[in-house]
């Protein structure tokens, strides 16, 4: 029992030391993938088919975890934008006077997506 254990905590350290290596996008695009086939393998057993709902959580949980990661990486940029601002006296960033039709270039077509979504729930 106890050999058992400790090839339990051999395997687990060697897979998550394996993600030490690896870039923000890639660890939120995995965690991503993990917790929704986790989630689309619970799902799909209460559905009769806990593999297609496995595969399919993973998919969607990659693409959550993309979006996730773009969010994260224009918070980042939006607070370097705000030190740079602040370093050099000025009051704003462009960016932030500028108005949703105008975010095209810069944070495409996804965050607007989210962005209209939102706006259609909350009224905003």
């Amino acid at each position: 029992m106890r050999a058992r254990h400790t090839a339990a905590a051999l395997v687990l350290a060697l897979a998550l030391g394996g993600c030490a290596s690896m870039t923000d996008t890639e660890r939120r695009a995995a965690g991503g993938t993990a917790m929704g086939a986790a989630g689309g393998a619970a799902l799909g057993a209460i559905a009769g088919n806990a593999g297609m709902g496995a595969a399919i959580g993973a998919g969607v949980g990659l693409l959550g975890g993309i979006i996730y990661d773009q969010h994260e990486k224009s918070k980042t940029e939006a607070y370097d934008q705000g030190v740079r601002d602040g370093r050099s006296g000025r009051t704003g960033s462009a960016r932030m006077r500028k108005s949703p039709a105008k975010w095209g270039e810069e944070v495409g077509p996804v965050y607007q997506l989210v962005y209209i979504c939102a706006g259609t729930f909350t009224g905003i």
